[in-house]
């Protein structure tokens, strides 16, 4: 499968980063190169305009390196996590500060349709949902070997899940006679455990279970809020940070922590005088986040979740 990925809230993404041709800017998941080509198609390499483009999934590394051959003199390609950034920045771009950095957090369109990455419910395929198929744990290996309580936690905190006890129950019920293997197999199950008229409209009943079981294999609301905290550190004053997030969990956490950097003191209320010393370090551009327009969603309906978020370092 060709690796394609819609690049959503494009033109908010570009005007959120606010552009200098002789900035350093990264972007942090690069995916398809949508973005990345957007960005760099607005760098001047002779002017020391550059792109870092970070992607941990080798596919999207190919892919995007592809697209972004007819600016290659301004781009960096790297196969790395975001959450290194601190890495990242010190070997391929020492002694500056990024002028803008992007996040999307949203999962491409290659790694939904492609049925071996096993992130779909729609086709039949080995439970895998790494987007580093070098990571050492799959989907397969949660559904193996947790508890029926760790399985319920999971299902309940990522997926937002409110039938987690049933389907934790069916998951370990079957393991030692019939266990779950496939996508299929798991979506089957998951159907069987939630009554009809619970699922909302238009949605499938194994959303949740699969939505929460791909963040927990790849640590996806683990990292955001100290990489948030570790790209604050690096932008240069006046540096744009624009996260693209596609579920509830993600926002919250991005609002929070771009609000914390916000804060500054963490002294409690009662103190008279702050005596923690610590500074405002962001503020948020827009109060509530950016959505996609009436246009995109007709195009891509699956933007219809996505929600931006751009903050200013101070």
């Amino acid at each position: 499968s060709e690796f394609q990925h819609y690049s959503v809230m494009l033109n908010e993404c570009i005007e959120g980063l606010a552009i200098r041709k002789d900035g350093l800017y990264v972007d942090c998941t690069a995916g398809g190169g949508g973005h990345s080509l957007a960005i760099a198609s607005r760098l001047d390499p002779t002017l020391g305009g550059r792109l870092i483009a970070i992607d941990q999934d080798p596919d999207a590394i190919e892919a995007a390196g592809k697209r972004l051959a007819p600016v290659s003199d301004a781009v960096t390609l790297v196969r790395s996590n975001f959450f290194a950034i601190r890495e990242v920045l010190s070997e391929h771009a020492p002694g500056r500060q990024p002028s803008g950095v992007l996040i999307d957090l949203g999962i491409s369109s290659y790694q939904i349709d492609t049925p071996e990455r096993g992130f779909s419910y729609m086709h039949d395929a080995p439970l895998d949902m790494r987007m580093d198929p070098s990571s050492p744990i799959s989907a397969q290996d949660l559904i193996d070997t947790l508890s029926e309580q760790e399985l319920t936690r999971i299902l309940f905190e990522y997926g937002e899940e409110r039938f987690a006890p049933r389907i934790a129950r069916a998951i370990v019920a079957r393991r030692d006679s019939d266990p779950v293997t496939t996508t299929l197999q798991l979506a089957e199950l998951t159907r069987s455990c939630i009554p009809k008229g619970s699922v909302e409209r238009g949605s499938h009943p194994a959303k949740r279970t699969f939505q929460a079981l791909r963040i927990a294999v790849n640590h996806e609301l683990d990292i955001t809020p100290p990489t948030v905290k570790a790209l604050t550190d690096h932008l240069a004053p006046g540096g744009r940070l624009v996260i693209l997030t596609f579920h509830s969990l993600e926002d919250r956490l991005v609002k929070q922590a771009i609000a914390a950097e916000a804060k500054g003191c963490t002294c409690p209320s009662d103190f008279p005088i702050c005596v923690c010393g610590k500074k405002p370090r962001l503020k948020a551009v827009s109060r509530k986040p950016l959505l996609p327009s009436a246009e995109e969603l007709r195009e891509n309906p699956r933007s219809h979740s996505a929600k931006l978020r751009i903050a200013e370092r101070l």
